[in-house]
């Protein structure tokens, strides 16, 4: 063979190597979809923790992961199509946030792609493990609590305003906890001896609503419920600006409201539940299997406090919360 024949048949296997390279690139990438039943927050705290996660079990967003997210804007019934779609496009795993419906939504679209869920319910009663333990079939994830802090919420706010004699609940009633979340809070109530009045909001014009009812009914203090819908994007920052507006001392199931502007905040904190969820997306990732990691509790509870709205609100806070609370703002 003649040596300029040979530089070209080089040259041309090399030429050849490029796009094999690249394919072999291209599919070292994994692709993962997150369901979410609100509207899109892409910088919120949550999506930040899940996506540091996932980078510190090896799989960095826009280098060798590729995230589909679908947001259903706060309509619940678009659940189910969104979850066909990333269905189609046959990601590895799907995450679903928002609590139950939008886990079922999952299940009901694949019996194989692996989903990891995170949700405030138990995953048991609906079908969605077989077990915590051992849950089975493609479905696993992490719990919140939701329903059991209704009644620590009411607690706090007759802490706060021992005197009061009517309190108002936010809740979504769209939600599949809120009968769950309305007994608890009629529970609480009888035992501390005062009137509850029920609120039901499932856009941002009942939440106008509620908030006119709350003011017309002398309703002392206002407790929002943990839903999804409440406590995100537009519907977070309006009840927030109503309750500074109408000047109702308000607690939030989730303690970051308070860096927003809310009066207390105590629940769950969410960053961690994305992370634990993170940590199983990045295990499955590598080769478990869903079945075989047992569903997780995240038990982190923090009690989170603004003493600049309680100061414009004319409160004093007790030093029996201040004592307890994770984080106070000055």
């Amino acid at each position: 063979m003649r040596r300029r024949e040979f530089i070209t048949l080089l040259g041309g296997g090399v030429s050849l190597a490029w796009p094999l390279a690249a394919r072999a690139q291209q599919q070292t990438t994994r692709v993962i979809g997150i369901l979410d039943p609100t509207l899109s927050d892409m910088q919120s705290d949550r999506l930040r923790g899940l996506r540091q996660a996932l980078k510190e079990a090896g799989f960095a967003e826009g280098e060798n992961l590729a995230i589909q997210y679908r947001w259903a804007e706060g309509q619940y019934d678009r659940l189910p199509v969104l979850a066909a779609d990333l269905v189609r496009h046959r990601v590895a795993v799907i995450v679903t946030a928002g609590g139950t419906p939008t886990a079922i939504a999952a299940k009901s679209a694949t019996e194989t792609i692996p989903i990891v869920f995170l949700l405030g319910s138990n995953p048991v009663q609906h079908g969605l493990v077989e077990s915590l333990a051992r849950p089975g079939g493609n479905v696993t994830g992490v719990t919140v609590l939701d329903v059991e802090l209704v009644a620590k919420g009411i607690e706090l706010l007759h802490e706060l305003l021992p005197t009061a004699t009517t309190f108002g609940v936010l809740v979504n009633p769209n939600n599949f906890l809120s009968e769950a979340q309305t007994r608890e809070a009629h529970t609480a109530a009888r035992n501390l001896g005062f009137h509850l009045l029920i609120l039901n909001a499932r856009s941002q014009s009942e939440i106008e609503t509620a908030f006119t009812t709350l003011v017309d009914q002398r309703a002392s203090a206002l407790l929002v419920t943990g839903d999804t819908f409440l406590v995100t994007g537009a519907a977070k920052h309006q009840i927030i600006g109503l309750a500074a507006r109408h000047r109702v001392p308000t607690l939030y199931q989730f303690p970051h409201f308070t860096a927003a502007g809310g009066l207390m905040g105590y629940g769950p904190n969410m960053a961690e539940a994305y992370r634990i969820c993170a940590a199983y997306v990045g295990r499955i990732l590598k080769g478990e299997k869903p079945a075989e990691l047992p569903v997780q509790q995240s038990t982190k509870l923090e009690l989170s406090i603004n003493l600049k709205i309680a100061g414009a609100l004319g409160l004093t806070v007790p030093p029996s919360i201040l004592s307890r609370a994770d984080e106070v703002i000055e």
